[in-house]
């Protein structure tokens, strides 16, 4: 059954998550990143994690449309007017982009990532870094 408007996932239900929702996550996250490369780059290195006390981001993630707990990508984009990618272009039908906060992403970060920093990726579109994704492939573990 899909999801007709998703939520973000809390801590606890990311906590509930087993490891066939963590394969599937990581199944989604490789085809969304597949996606992306069609149109935008994607640095081969990862950075710090882009949550400053004096940030000027956008926070998202992108969930499982069949099971919103299932996060595929964090993404975090610059508020400036930098251009963005299109979205909708990129995201496949099991997939949708939901607002959250800067506090919730860095909790749902955390729970997903426990590694302290470098785990997100900058993305450019024309050669400018217009943001940063994590995706679900690279969770090391559970808090």
């Amino acid at each position: 059954m899909l999801a007709a408007s998703a939520k973000p996932p809390t801590t606890e239900e990311i906590k509930k998550i087993t490891i066939t929702d963590i394969a599937i996550m990581s199944g989604l996250a490789d085809s969304l990143r597949d996606n992306l490369k069609q149109h935008i780059q994607i640095d081969p290195y990862t950075m710090r994690d882009p949550f400053g006390e004096k940030d000027d981001y956008n926070y998202f993630v992108v969930l499982d449309r069949e099971q919103p707990s299932r996060i595929v990508s964090m993404i975090v984009a610059k508020k400036d007017p930098s251009p963005q990618p299109l979205w909708d272009k990129i995201l496949n039908e099991r997939q949708i982009k939901v607002p959250i906060t800067k506090e919730d992403a860095v909790a749902l970060k955390n729970e997903l990532m426990p590694k302290e920093t470098n785990n997100f990726y900058p993305y450019r579109v024309s050669g400018k870094v217009v943001g940063y994704i994590m995706f679900a492939f690279q969770i090391c573990g559970q808090h």
